[in-house]
């Protein structure tokens, strides 16, 4: 009888083999799927023929992870560099741009010296005033949409990961019953889990720890896990506390309260390049835009202010700007507020690009102090209370350009915490003030309506420094297009690369992974030969039997 089982065994192993062959060429367009191997090996039972030691999932580990790594950085590149072009494109259109606006309204200022009481100079002051003014609320407006886009996409981001975080927790479940049901777990859950974090990872940078070789657990990469066996824990879009309008990741904490992480906690795939481009990026850029419309308008208003009209009255402000912004933290233990911020005209040599932070160090001390810290750069200064405004209360922080009054000084408390924003709307409120054309001053103190100087002082301020007391407008504006341009080629250079390499490692592990069709057509035809041997083998035992039989009758 040794011959039929060994027969019979051989003709289990072909039928696990055309399986696992049939089961590979229908998932070869499956994503995440792993080859299968069967593993034959010789019968223990003393009685001959083969057993099927495994089906084999075709994984590397190691290479797994290298690829995940690669994806997060990919991703996040590619999520960059989307973003990041749309500026590029919007600076570097120059017949959009701002460079050529600049130019011809400082050119109108020119032809308004010329011939300071012509009319229709002073009307082309006018209108060069208002196409500048709106092209800069224009490109706010831009920034701005982006901005709320970037909030929308980080939302739809946390919800894809949270989702794919409780898949990852179900499975891990399913994957701990299969084990203790069966003694292992099919290979279909084991895919399913490993592309799960696959796709895990083009969303974000994550720590894969497997536990005991089986379950697996998934963390940010700070530690805070995301997934511990079948429990998932969920990331939360939310307001940021320090500034309402910007959307933040949330993380809950151990008493359930969902706290923002910080913005460079997160890192890597679609979520990491959103944050990284709106930090390092779409911030800067609203900013500069913002520091070159209030120095602008802080410049024109200041110079016009020392010239009089065709009426002889001294000039009003020539633009209006969008005011600079100031927000109390949610938690702060004292209940003072800001009550006005302003730019300093007599500082706006200051005003950087940049937004800040101002801390309470010591609400007790008279005048109360602070720590203000930029937050481009990281540097820190101390700064206290004074008296800026001349009114006799000592409730005015003054620094980089602006001036924060404080409601009610004697409420602050120490660590009390207030983000500002001097710049960063400032273009989106920049509008001419000046309705009539006989409202221009352009003539100087005590001239006549054919005085040209203060038009001609208004139209020296194209080359004057300021722009952070460093930089006329029109180089400020170039530096601000070189630097957005500078950084869209870092990230393709740095994209090219890595997509190589993402490229490379996507190669090796279809390799191993991979189903190749001719391979898998090769066993087809290779197991169906070993079916038929095998079935060969049991006819020839038949045969035998048959005859031995025949024999004793």
């Amino acid at each position: 009888m040794s011959i039929f089982s060994t027969g019979l065994s051989g003709l289990n192993a072909a039928q696990n083999a055309l399986a696992s062959t049939s089961n590979n060429i229908s998932n070869v367009y499956t994503p995440g799927y792993n080859r299968e191997v069967t593993v034959l090996g010789e019968s223990s039972t003393g009685t001959g023929g083969v057993r099927v030691n495994d089906i084999q999932r075709q994984f590397n580990r190691y290479v797994a992870d290298q690829l995940n790594d690669a994806t997060s950085k990919t991703s996040a590149l590619q999520t960059y560099g989307t973003q990041v072009e749309q500026i590029d494109n919007l600076l570097a259109d120059e017949a959009a741009g701002l460079s050529p606006l600049m130019q011809d309204f400082f050119s109108s200022m020119e032809d308004l010296a010329s011939a300071p009481s012509d009319p229709a100079a002073r009307q082309g002051v006018l209108g060069a005033a208002d196409t500048l003014s709106a092209q800069f609320r224009s490109f706010d407006g831009y920034l701005q949409d982006m901005q709320d886009g970037i909030n929308g996409q980080i939302e739809d981001e946390v919800t894809q990961i949270n989702n794919t975080t409780e898949q990852l927790g179900s499975i891990n479940r399913e994957i701990a019953l299969a084990r203790a049901k069966q003694g292992e777990a099919p290979n279909a859950l084991l895919n399913q889990r490993d592309q799960l974090v696959h796709e895990l990872s083009e969303r974000m940078d994550l720590r894969l720890d497997i536990q005991d070789g089986k379950s697996y657990n998934v963390s940010l990469p700070n530690g805070q896990p995301l997934v511990m066996g079948d429990r998932s824990f969920k990331l939360e879009a939310m307001a940021s506390l320090e500034e309402p309008q910007r959307t933040v990741v949330g993380y809950p904490d151990s008493s359930g309260n969902v706290r923002a992480l910080d913005e460079d906690a997160v890192t890597g795939g679609a979520l990491g390049g959103l944050m990284s481009f709106r930090s390092e990026t779409l911030d800067k850029t609203q900013n500069q835009i913002g520091q070159m419309a209030a120095s602008l308008a802080v410049a024109l208003n200041q110079q016009h202010a020392q010239g009089v009209d065709m009426n002889d009255e001294q000039g009003g402000d020539f633009f209006t700007i969008g005011e600079p912004r100031a927000f109390s933290a949610e938690g702060n233990a004292g209940t003072a507020g800001i009550s006005g911020v302003a730019f300093d005209a007599d500082n706006i040599a200051q005003l950087k690009a940049s937004d800040y932070t101002v801390r309470v160090t010591d609400a007790a001390a008279s005048p109360a102090t602070f720590e203000i810290t930029r937050k481009d750069t990281g540097e820190t200064f101390d700064a206290a209370l004074s008296d800026a405004d001349g009114d006799g209360s000592i409730n005015d922080l003054g620094f980089g350009g602006i001036t924060l009054t404080f409601d009610d000084p004697a409420s602050l408390a120490d660590n009390d915490r207030f983000e500002i924003q001097p710049v960063r709307r400032a273009a989106g409120g920049l509008e001419s003030a000046i309705g009539d054309a006989d409202k221009i001053a352009a003539a100087g103190p005590g001239g006549g309506s054919g005085n040209n100087e203060n038009a001609l002082a208004l139209q020296d301020l194209q080359q004057a420094s300021v722009v952070g007391g460093s930089a006329s407008l029109s180089e400020a504006y170039a530096s601000m297009v070189s630097d957005v341009g500078n950084r869209t080629k870092i990230v393709q250079v740095n994209l090219e690369a890595q997509q190589g390499l993402s490229e490379q490692l996507e190669a090796v592990q279809q390799s191993e992974s991979g189903v190749n069709l001719d391979e898998e057509a090769a066993n087809l035809i290779r197991y169906q030969q070993y079916y038929q041997a095998n079935a060969k083998v049991i006819d020839t035992a038949s045969s035998v039997l048959d005859t031995v039989l025949g024999l004793r009758g």
